[in-house]
């Protein structure tokens, strides 16, 4: 499924509650943007119970620094290389298209990152997408709409 389709599918999908349309319309070019800098419509995320799984990882010269990750993969194979997916029989590999990871991961407070796994087969080739850099691009996005288009987006959204 292409980036656009996806995009109307969050939006339609939306709560009508005469705001989450609006905004979903408002940020998609941030979410395309970023979406498009990615090789796969769609990855796989560990869940466990209908939660996304994190992974914490540490600093390899400060083992103090730690940052919350959810790993995203391009093949349903390569969850095996994920270490904290384990061998916990409630833990499933769900298909999420990208814009839709893109979008949750603005509601997932304790997640730092979306870690990408881009190369079937092996960890090396990875693109992490930092909330901080996710919210800094919809900010900027939501600067460039027009008065009328962004009356009904929450002023403390990014």
């Amino acid at each position: 499924m292409d980036v656009e389709t996806q995009i109307q599918l969050l939006i339609d999908n939306a709560p009508r509650d005469g705001i989450t349309p609006h905004l979903i319309t408002a940020i998609a070019p941030a979410l395309r943007a970023i979406a498009q800098q990615l090789r796969h419509s769609q990855y796989y995320i560990l869940q466990k119970e209908g939660s996304w799984v994190l992974t914490t990882l540490s600093h390899r010269a400060d083992p103090g620094l730690e940052k919350q990750v959810i790993y995203a993969c391009s093949t349903i194979q390569d969850i095996s290389l994920i270490p904290s997916a384990g061998r916990d029989p409630q833990v499933v590999a769900t298909p999420i298209a990208v814009t839709h990871i893109l979008f949750q991961l603005l509601a997932l407070k304790p997640v730092d990152s979306i870690v990408f796994l881009e190369t079937p087969g092996t960890l090396n080739n990875a693109f992490e997408v930092q909330r901080s850099q996710l919210e800094k691009a919809i900010e900027k996005q939501l600067k460039h709409q027009p008065k009328k288009q962004s009356n009904n987006i929450p002023p403390n959204l990014a």
